[in-house]
């Protein structure tokens, strides 16, 4: 049973020296399908020829709150014609409308939202699903999403509590499962993932961010999810096995491949 890593950078600069072999040795321990996010608008030559060059990198595009000095209101209509684009062509590749959500850590946090509204109501007409970054915004995205947005999704690094993530599961979403659950610190959301259900979660690095426990402060590479995927089986209380293929079928609803 292959893996997929539901949420990788694949394509930033950290990876320009190394990228075929980043590529190779995840596809060596069975991670064989790659899910990389768009962040700005200019990102998405940069993520087509990525998924010409290797066919298990599929895509998304999308305007991140982290990067919100880069965006202008205009990219919205610059970003719809990019998607109907890609749709028209029928790019097997794209598959979503993400990176998109809210970061409370990042400036200007009305126009992050009346993004997020924009890039949601593209994701709905389109029936595509979205791929959410969240900081300290959990809930009022959950809001924002009730309000405006598309069926499903992923919620991407959950951190939040049971409770929060129950609410997300409810409204047909899927949760990203990433390096946190390796720390033993991490108590709040390591025992909200082992009350959840497993039918509801995607494995995910974000590398080259989110470290898995043991690698702080190296760059992350999607070879690393096989820790998170071992955290994970440990506090599920399951075989790897089985997390493995429940997971991989998650990815698969959740991408719609």
């Amino acid at each position: 049973m292959a893996l997929f890593d539901t949420h990788c950078h694949l394509d930033f600069d950290a990876f320009d020296k190394d990228r075929a072999e980043v590529l190779d040795r995840a596809q060596a321990t069975g991670i064989n399908y790659f899910m990389v996010p768009g962040v700005t608008i200019d990102s998405c030559s940069r993520l087509l020829a990525l998924s010409e060059e290797h066919s298990s990198c599929y895509f998304g595009l999308g305007l991140h709150p982290y990067f919100i000095e880069k965006h202008q209101f205009s990219y919205i209509q610059q970003l719809e014609q990019q998607v109907d684009q890609l749709l028209q062509q029928n790019n097997c590749c794209f598959k979503s409308i993400g990176e998109i959500g809210l970061d409370a850590t990042c400036a200007d946090l009305e126009f992050q939202q009346q993004l997020l509204r924009e890039q949601l109501q593209i994701a709905k007409q389109r029936h595509l699903p979205v791929i959410l970054h969240h900081r300290k915004t959990l809930d009022k995205t959950l809001k924002l999403v009730r309000e405006s947005g598309p069926e499903t999704g992923v919620v991407h690094a959950f951190s939040g509590s049971y409770e929060q993530g129950k609410a997300w599961i409810d409204e047909g979403y899927f949760l990203g499962i990433g390096g946190t659950i390796t720390y033993q610190r991490a108590e709040k959301t390591r025992d909200a993932i082992a009350r959840l259900p497993l039918e509801s979660m995607v494995l995910e690095t974000d590398c080259p961010d989110m470290p898995v426990v043991g690698h702080q402060g190296e760059r992350n590479e999607p070879a690393r999810m096989l820790t998170t995927l071992e955290s994970l089986a440990q506090l599920k209380k399951i075989s790897k096995e089985v997390v493995t293929e429940k997971c991989f079928k998650n990815s698969q609803r959740l991408f719609n491949l």
